[in-house]
Formats: C-alpha cells, structure tokens, sequence
C-alpha cells in the first residue's frame, strides 16, 4: 500500500504545476469544456439505454408506426415520454464525440508544449546537462525522456483521467437505472434489493483483483523496455553521427555486434512482455466475453415469466454492461495503467537527476567581478572519483596578455578551462573575470549544431544578429573563403567538414563574435605548423587587444604566447625563458 501512496506522490507532482502555471486558466477552461462534453456523452448514452428500451418494445409489438418515429423524427410512449429518433441523437452524439477529441488533443499539446519548456529549462539550466552526465552516468538517455516519455505521460494522464471520470459519471448514473430495473431478489430467505447492482459490483471486484494479480509483472517490464529501445536508438543515432571513424576503423563487424546486443536485449524484455500480455488478454478477454452474455442470463428468468418486455430485458442488459463498464475501469485500462506508471517513474527519474546534478559539489566558484584580469586563488580541482589534479593553483592574466598552458596529457589542462568556465563540479578555489568580459572558449572538437553554415560560424550568438557579408568576411579570415557560397545551405557540417576545416570554423567565431577573453585548449591541432601560425598571426592582427589563454604542445605555438605555465605533478608552475627555449 505504501507504494501506492509514493507513486500517487510522485504523479501528482508531476501533474499539478501545469494546472498553476500561467496556462491554467486556459488550460483548466479547456479541460473543462473537454468534461463537460464527456458528461454530455454519457448523458446521451443513458438517453439511448430508454430509447433502446422503447425501439425493441416497437419490434416486439410490431409497431410499424412507433419504430420509423424511433429511426427518423420523434415518438411519444408512456413509459418513457417524449423520444427523439435515432437520427437526431447518432448525429449531435457524432458532433460531441468529434469535439471532445479534438479539444483534448488541443489541451495535450498545450500541456506537452509547456511540460517540454520545462524540462529543457531544467536540463540546460545551470548547465545541469553536462554535470548530470559527470554525477549521474546511470541517467540513461535524457533527450527520450523530454521527447517520448513527456508525450506518454501527457496522452496517458488526460485518457485516463478522462476515462476514470466518465466511469465514475457513468457508474452514477446507470446505478440507478439499473436499480430500478433489476427489483429485489430473495437470497436464504433475505430479501436483496437492486440485486443486479451487487451482481455487477462482485464481478468487477473479483476481476479487478484477478488482473492485477496477472498483469503486475508488466510495470517493470514496460519501464525496462523504454530504456531498451531508448538505447537502442541512441546507439543508432551514435552510429550515424561517428560514419567516418567507423569507416576508417572498419568497425562495421563490431558496430553490427553492439547493435545485435542491444537489439536482443530489447527483444528479449519485448518478449517477457508478449508473455505477460498474453496472460492478462486471457483474462480480459475472457472477463469482457462473460460480461456480454451474463446480465441476460441474469435477468432472462423475469423475461421468460413476463415480468419483463425484450425492451426491458435490453435495457437492463445494456444499463448492467455500463455499469460493470464503469467498475471494471481498472480491468480494462490495467495494461495503460502499467505504461502510464513507467512514464511517471522515468520523468521522476529525471527530475530527480537534475536536483542531484545541483546539488553536487559546485567546484570553483567562477564568477566575474571588480577585477580587471583573471584572478584564480587556491584552486583544487578533482576528478568524479574524488581523485585531486590540481591541488592549491594561482594565476593572474593581465588583460591583453596571452599564455600557453602545457604539460602531460590527463593533468587537468583541459578540467582547468571547464573550471573558469564555471561548469567544472568538483574542487573548490575561486576564479574571477572582468566583469564586462566577453569570454569565447574553443574546444578541440568544435561543436558544430544543426543548421545553415552561418548559424556554425555564428554559434552561440543569434545568426540574425549578423550579416552575410560579416560571416563571410569571418570565413575567408580562418582560411574557409571557398565556403562562403554555402553560406545557406543546411547540412550535418560537423560530418561534412573536416576536422582542419572545423577548427578553422571555430577561428571564424573568433574573428566574428571578437571577444575580449579567447581561451584555446588545443583548437589548432588538426592543422599543420604552418597553418596553425599563420592563424595565430590573423588573430594577433584582427584582434591585437586580445587576452588568450592557449593550451598547447607544439613548441612553435609559444612564440605567440607572452608565457607559459605547465601543470605538473599537480601544481601550477610558471616557465622560466630558459625552460621555454
């Protein structure tokens, strides 16, 4: 039971904030309508259950008159009164049921739309993305849970909830039809009022109980087979971004094996799943089945003593089904019910990676302040493990100076940038910028996103704030001048280009977006000698106020750098002119 109460919890904090969001009253007006056209449904599906009663009456009293009044306009009988045809109520049932799909399909994308904005809020925010892949390497696949499992959750909570009202509505009102036509029975001598409503009730209990003892296997199941065909794809997707370096590995045989792996085990849970769906639709169908035939059997000994007229006998049979319908919601949405709890246990997952994320050491404390260079004092930076590579680092840069950062590769070069930065989680120390700083940091692997090539040279500033003939000017500098007529054209550049060509990309950010703090962690070593120099004397020529920061390992690159400083042995040392040569 405890468990129950958890998941509710958890469910209910996923559902509330969109209902007081600054889209609730359109949300909830919205939701509203979508009810109130459920009730009218259900309002004209007990109308039906009388007109039913009153047509089956015309068969069997063969009423020529009173059954094309039922099919065309309206007819008046004692027991039920005044009764619109078939005609009238299929149409206006048609244009209800229309509406109400449409308009809860109009409130989902709304709340899909706003849960997404969220969602990416909270994983990009505070750059939570990237320390959750540093904290949380068992976070699997993030970008399935904001696209698949926010529309799942979406689409699962307003059908079921939906669907939950209307059989409770619906449960309302047939009861009392159902009451009033079933009359009492006499049980070891105890007289039972409305007993087809006790019938209906023990029969829902009884499967309702039945299914869930079947079918609870299927909540792991279901949970475990969006994270398998998550991987699965994302594998794919890793495939398709990494052709060349496959290719040139020959990797296909290996890449196939990986694939095979993970497609068995997605297999191999889908199967579990088979299995244990075919046990549930047993019993579903089998309940479902009995339950067509059963109120008849019921009632039919009132029937065959007169006590009751085929249209009685119908409607009692059609108010007991929407009765054991509407008890038996939990049997017939069980396998829904198991989907929509994986759902909620993945964005819970997710939510609750993202406050881990921040919530783990923050690491230097980065920021920009009075100073007019860059400050670091006491900087201590470690690994996820806790291992120290930095331990109690200085330095001081002057605006306008340019240093080169060396030393072995794995000594925290790299993790020393992402802390100035202020995304590196782990250490402590302090670092400070200018406070009007603008800062441009150029990895090794330039990022290259989606897009046109200009919205590449442009990134991470809005391509619009730019004209074509400045990112041109800003390609032709970093030697990419045969590339300008593709300025439009969209492509996978971080495929297309190769990798000289997208650190030369990079330098085109540089010389485009002109910033006062570049730092470089080894954004030429795709390049030859000659051109990595002949890009550092453009940078010096463009840009000659320019503060840089470098990490490097070809010696030529020094002679652009005012000093130079190497990580060793866990400390930050400053370089001698001797040591230098």
């Amino acid at each position: 039971m405890r468990w129950i109460i958890t998941f509710i919890a958890e469910a209910w904090a996923l559902i509330a904030p969109f209902w007081r969001s600054e889209e609730r009253w359109r949300a909830r007006l919205l939701l509203a309508v979508v009810i109130l056209l459920n009730l009218s449904l259900v309002g004209m599906t007990v109308l039906l259950t009388y007109w039913q009663r009153a047509f089956y009456n015309t068969l069997e009293n063969k009423d020529w008159d009173g059954f094309i009044a039922l099919l065309f306009s309206w007819h008046r009988t004692e027991a039920e009164g005044l009764l619109p045809g078939f005609v009238l109520v299929a149409a206006l049932y048609i244009l209800i049921a229309v509406y109400q799909l449409y308009l809860r399909q109009a409130l989902q994308m709304r709340w899909r739309r706003w849960l997404t904005d969220v969602y990416l809020a909270q994983w990009l925010s505070d750059r939570a993305y990237y320390r959750m892949a540093l904290t949380d390497p068992y976070m699997d696949n993030p970008d399935q849970r904001i696209a698949d499992d926010a529309r799942l959750f979406v689409e699962d909570t307003l059908g079921l909830g939906i669907g939950l009202l209307n059989s409770i509505v619906t449960l309302g009102s047939f009861i009392l039809v159902l009451w009033s036509l079933s009359g009492p029975v006499t049980v070891l001598g105890v007289e039972i009022p409305g007993y087809m409503v006790w019938v209906a009730l023990i029969y829902a209990l009884l499967g309702t109980w039945l299914a869930h003892l079947i079918g609870r296997p299927l909540i792991a199941l279901n949970f475990s087979q969006q994270r398998l065909e998550a991987d699965f794809r994302y594998a794919l997707v890793r495939l398709r971004e990494n052709t060349e370096g496959i290719a040139l590995y020959g990797g296909e045989a290996d890449e196939k094996r990986g694939l095979t792996q993970r497609f068995s085990k997605l297999m191999l849970n889908w199967w579990d799943i088979m299995r244990a769906t075919k046990r549930l639709t047993f019993f579903t169908a089998g309940y479902g089945q009995v339950a067509s035939i059963f109120p008849i059997v019921v009632a039919a000994p009132a029937y065959f003593a007169g006590r009751l007229p085929l249209g009685g006998l119908i409607q009692t049979s059609s108010a007991f089904g929407q009765v054991q319908g509407a008890l038996s919601w939990f049997v017939d949405n069980y396998g829904k019910l198991t989907e929509w709890r994986a759902t909620v246990e993945r964005l819970t997952g997710f939510t609750q990676a993202v406050a881990k994320a921040r919530e783990a050491d923050s690491g230097p404390k980065a920021s920009k302040g009075s100073a007019e260079g860059l400050a670091m004092r006491d900087v201590t930076l470690k690994l996820p493990d806790g291992r120290v590579l930095l331990s109690g680092a200085q330095m001081d840069v002057a605006p306008g100076e340019a240093v080169l950062i060396n030393g072995p590769s794995g000594s925290g070069k790299s993790t020393l940038f992402r802390a100035i930065a202020g995304i590196w989680p782990f250490g402590s120390g302090t670092i400070s910028l200018p406070q009007d700083a603008r800062a441009l940091f150029l990895p090794q692997r330039p990022y290259l996103p989606l897009g046109t090539l200009k919205r590449a040279v442009c990134y991470p500033e809005d391509e619009a704030g730019f004209t074509d003939a400045e990112a041109v000017a800003a390609l032709e500098e970093a030697g990419l001048g045969h590339l300008a007529p593709r300025l439009g054209d969209s492509d996978s550049w971080g495929q297309r280009l190769s990798g000289g060509e997208q650190q030369r990309l990079s330098f085109a950010r540089a010389f485009l977006l002109r910033p006062d703090w570049l730092f470089l962690d080894e954004a030429t070593a795709s390049l030859d000698p000659e051109a990595e120099e002949e890009l550092h004397e453009r940078l010096k020529r463009a840009l000659p106020e320019l503060t840089m920061l470098s990490i490097a390992h070809r010696p030529a690159v020094a002679r652009f750098h005012d000093r130079v400083l190497r990580v060793e042995d866990g400390r930050l040392v400053e370089k001698t002119n001797s040591e230098r040569s």
